[in-house]
C-alpha cells in the first residue's frame, strides 16, 4: 500500500514515537492494520498523532498480555506505521488504519507527560523495509501457497485466490504474516525475521507445525 508521504531511509522518521503495546497485533511495512481505538490515553495518542506526522509504534508486550493497570515490558522491536484512515464513532471510539511504514528496535522509554508511552528508537538495522519489494526474488512462492492451501483446506477457511495470485511476493507474505491466526510469540517471531525469505519460511513452518499439531489432536476413527 502506497502512502502519500513517502520514507525513504530511517534517517527521516523520528526518533522518539508513541507507541501502542498490543498482544497478538502485528504491523509489517506496506500493509495495513485496521485498529479500534477505546482507552482515553490511546484516543489522546490519536488526536496528538493526528496533529503531527501521524506517525504511531505498535508493539507487543513482553509477557503477551497488556493489563490496563501497568504498563508492561515491552519486546525489543517493534513497527512504525502512519495513520492512513480514521473515522470517529460517535460513541467515544475511533476506527484508524495504521500502515507500516518500517520496523525498530527500541532503544529505551522516553520520560512524557502524555497518558500514553513513548520510547526512544533505532531504525538503523532494518534499512531494508524502506524498500519495496526487497528479498522478493527469494522467496518460494509455491511452497508457501501450498502451505496455505493446506491450512485452508483444514481450517475450511474461503481463499481468494484471485487476489492471492495478483499480490506480490512482499504484500503476500506480509499480509499472511499478519492476517495468521496464531499467539504472540508466533508473531513476533514473523516480526523478528531477518527478511522476507526467512519470514516466509518461518510462516510455512508454523503452518506445518500447527497442521500437524490439529491432525494428532483430531480423534482417530477406525
Amino acid at each position: 500500500m502506497k502512502l502519500n508521504r513517502s520514507y525513504e531511509r530511517p534517517s527521516e522518521l523520528p526518533q522518539t514515537i508513541p507507541v501502542f503495546p498490543l498482544a497478538e497485533a502485528l504491523l509489517l511495512p506496506r500493509r495495513p492494520l485496521p485498529l479500534s481505538i477505546f482507552e482515553p490515553r490511546y484516543l489522546a495518542m490519536i488526536d496528538d498523532a493526528l496533529s503531527g506526522e501521524r506517525l504511531i509504534g505498535m508493539i507487543q508486550p513482553s509477557d503477551g498480555e497488556e493489563a490496563s493497570d501497568k504498563w508492561p515490558e515491552l519486546c525489543a522491536i517493534g513497527c512504525v506505521g502512519r495513520i492512513t484512515q480514521f473515522a470517529e464513532t460517535g460513541d467515544g471510539r475511533c476506527f484508524v488504519t495504521l500502515t507500516g511504514i518500517a520496523r525498530f528496535r527500541v532503544i529505551g522509554e522516553a520520560p512524557a507527560s502524555t497518558l500514553y508511552r513513548q520510547a526512544r528508537i533505532d531504525f538503523s538495522e532494518f534499512s531494508n523495509d524502506f524498500r519495496e519489494g526487497e528479498g522478493e526474488n527469494a522467496v518460494d512462492r509455491p511452497g508457501l501457497l501450498t502451505a496455505l492451501r493446506k491450512f485452508a483446506e483444514a481450517r475450511k477457511f474461503k481463499i481468494d485466490w484471485d487476489d492471492i495470485q495478483k499480490a506480490s511476493n512482499e504484500a503476500l507474505v506480509n499480509g499472511l504474516s499478519m492476517l495468521s491466526p496464531y499467539g504472540a510469540k508466533e508473531k513476533q517471531a514473523l516480526l523478528e525475521a531477518s527478511d522476507l525469505k526467512a519470514r516466509a519460511d518461518m510462516l510455512v513452518a508454523i503452518t506445518q507445525m500447527e497442521l500437524a499439531r490439529s491432525e494428532h489432536a483430531s480423534p482417530q476413527i477406525h
